[in-house]
């Protein structure tokens, strides 16, 4: 898809041009006029629009364009586009760009016959230079979580951990980014004995991939992004069922959001200094695997009894929050498809935070609101730290005590907890976000998200 602005008015375009008209109606309706100009109505209904209701009026319009095989399409001016709500027109460019992109992204790598999606779209009567810099900036950003959402498609026959760091190579290859790839061995010598622990029943070997971008002052402490990056989840000995293992080569995706956050964040030449951090298996099942009774030791020293291999997005996130203390963080953000509790807790419409910081949880929840990345914080008391104790070493990777069926959410932020001690934290389990719910107006797959909450994070925290 290209998106443009033009200062012509509706008139002027050639036939076979899809003109958008938004209206009150309460559904849309084609009308082809007698010069042959094509119209497409848009209904709106009465009711009042805001924010949330206008990202998913431009993804149903994606919708409607493509039932009419559109090539080109035309939008009103950015006043109409507005729907009357209170926006700079900087931000409702970004709005619309990064949302037409994002309606109009289908995986079709495995597909036959691939459907080319080259629509044309073109803002009319556009003067504006805020409106048109939004354009530049949503289209980056739909562009950047379209490639995140590819890889995180591709099926864990192809997708292995090998794999995921070349894509990283690939995905921010131009861009004044660092990638340093850790291997088996190198990740031994820093005695990260959670990742490894993880990966001994695959026979891939794990990576740690490294992303450093310095665009702020060279003593400037950076944010870190760690994204857990488990290429397939069979839940290892603690195996899963068959119908809660098909979608778990989407268990990366956290990390494929670091990797597009960390893109984005260098083509947009945001002045900060930021660290991508993925720690990146496979849990397999084999004669190697790890087993339930183990104890595992951490990067940090502290023990870890294994109560359950299928909590193994813990354990991994442990090893990689201890080698994010190197960087002296003024924050570090982790995000990860952690548990099925977040999803249980909160539906599919927002990603589970966790911190302990106030200033933090609320800064987020404001940035969430102006991305559509959205998050809704649950409780991380002192309370919930005595269920992560261990028996045999220090602590239990599910929860030890007390009736385990509950608080499963809670229970990974208060584990992740023990390893953030030396530097501001949050925790986002986007576990329920890993695909669209019903109403979103995505294609089926990986939403991609938190991945603009994160740039936003490094644009303005």
């Amino acid at each position: 898809m290209k998106i443009q602005t033009s200062s012509n008015t509706s008139s002027s375009f050639a036939v076979g041009t899809l003109h958008i008209v938004f209206t009150d109606g309460k559904s849309a309706r084609f009308v082809e006029k007698k010069d042959g100009s094509q119209f497409l109505e848009f209904g709106l209904g009465k009711q009042t629009q805001t924010l949330r209701t206008l990202r998913i009026v431009v993804r149903r319009v994606v919708e409607e364009i493509k039932k009419h095989d559109a090539t080109a399409v035309s939008f009103p001016n950015p006043k109409e586009c507005s729907l009357g709500i209170s926006i700079d027109e900087k931000a409702l460019g970004e709005l619309f760009a990064y949302n037409l992109l994002v309606a109009n992204y289908v995986f079709t790598r495995y597909k036959s016959k691939k459907d080319a999606g080259n629509i044309t779209v073109v803002f009319r009567e556009t003067k504006s230079k805020a409106f048109e810099d939004g354009l530049k900036k949503g289209a980056l950003l739909g562009e950047s979580i379209n490639m995140i959402r590819s890889i995180a498609n591709t099926p864990g026959s192809d997708m292995t951990p090998r794999q995921l760091a070349t894509d990283t190579r690939k995905t921010l290859a131009g861009t004044k980014t660092t990638v340093k790839i850790l291997e088996k061995k190198e990740i031994a010598k820093l005695n990260m004995g959670a990742l490894l622990g993880v990966a001994k029943g695959s026979k891939e070997d794990p990576r740690f991939i490294v992303i450093e971008y310095m665009g702020g002052k060279k003593n400037e402490k950076p944010i870190v992004f760690v994204g857990k990056g488990i290429t397939f989840d069979t839940g290892g000995l603690s195996i899963k069922p068959a119908d809660g293992m098909l979608d778990m080569h989407l268990d990366m995706t956290g990390g494929a959001v670091v990797i597009g956050a960390l893109r984005t964040i260098a083509k947009l030449g945001i002045k900060r200094n930021v660290i991508g951090l993925i720690p990146s298996a496979e849990n397999m099942v084999s004669g190697e695997s790890y087993r339930p009774g183990d104890v595992l030791t951490t990067m940090s020293g502290k023990t870890v009894d294994v109560l359950n291999t299928d909590a193994e997005g813990r354990l991994v996130l442990a090893d990689a929050l201890t080698y994010a203390e190197r960087y002296n963080p003024t924050l570090v953000v982790d995000v990860a498809t952690l548990t099925g509790g977040a999803l249980a807790a909160l539906g599919q419409h927002a990603s589970v935070i966790m911190t302990k910081d106030d200033s933090i949880a609320e800064k987020l929840s404001e940035y969430g609101e102006e991305t559509g990345d959205y998050v809704w914080r649950l409780p991380l008391w002192d309370e919930y730290i005595k269920y992560t104790k261990g028996v045999h070493g220090d602590l239990a990777n599910i929860q030890s005590s007390g009736n385990s069926r509950y608080g499963g959410a809670i229970n990974g932020g208060a584990f992740l907890s023990h390893f953030a001690t030396k530097f501001p934290w949050v925790h986002i389990d986007m576990a329920p976000r890993m695909t669209p719910a019903t109403g979103d107006h995505l294609a089926k797959g990986a939403t991609g998200e938190p991945m603009s909450l994160l740039v936003k994070i490094a644009e303005k925290y």
